[in-house]
């Protein structure tokens, strides 16, 4: 699946508010399984773009912390977020001090963490396979399989973190005036 697809599809389920994932899962259910399998590729190359050092300090001070969970989980709100928010906060995370204003806050219920954006494409595919959404091991198998296939690799990935707590104050003077006190989570 061509980057841009990708992103129209995520365009298209921000219209959605609250139901943003269950449309896109709903959405990715209509493709064929080659293509949910191709928007996971694209979906995990973007999870592997923003696995910076300087993204996860930004979701650090965002949210008062940040675990390896949690930074997913922010990763995959970013991205929910559509082309132009995703690469401008890939750009200069401090960005996200303008992004985040209180009237957004109060429209989307996820900022800044969206565990269900991992899931939606693997979901459509259990469900095209078992008729439910339900966690399904041979389904799941079988679309990582699918995956590797079609060359998908399967790498951890990893990061050297170029920063301490002691110095987000500095290092993100925007984020921390707006959130080093009272973070989102």
């Amino acid at each position: 699946m061509a980057a841009n697809i990708f992103w129209e599809l995520i365009s298209d389920s921000k219209k959605y508010g609250a139901e943003q994932i269950e449309w896109l899962t709903n959405e990715l259910t209509k493709k064929t399984s080659k293509e949910i399998i191709q928007f996971e590729i694209e979906f995990q190359n973007k999870m592997v773009q923003s696995y910076t050092s300087s993204l996860w300090g930004a979701a650090y001070v965002i949210m008062g912390g940040c675990s390896d969970d949690g930074f997913d989980y922010f990763r995959g709100w970013l991205i929910s977020r559509g082309e132009e928010v995703f690469n401008q906060a890939l750009k200069n995370p401090e960005f996200l001090a303008g992004f985040l204003t209180e009237d957004y806050l109060q429209e989307d219920e996820f900022a800044p963490q969206l565990e269900e954006m991992l899931l939606a494409a693997s979901d459509a595919y259990t469900y095209q396979k078992t008729g439910t959404y339900e966690y399904n091991d041979s389904a799941n198998t079988e679309f990582l399989n699918e995956m590797e296939a079609h060359g998908y690799n399967f790498e951890p990935m990893d990061i050297e973190i170029d920063w301490v707590e002691e110095d987000l104050e500095v290092r993100y003077p925007l984020l921390w005036a707006r959130f080093g006190e009272e973070p989102l989570t």
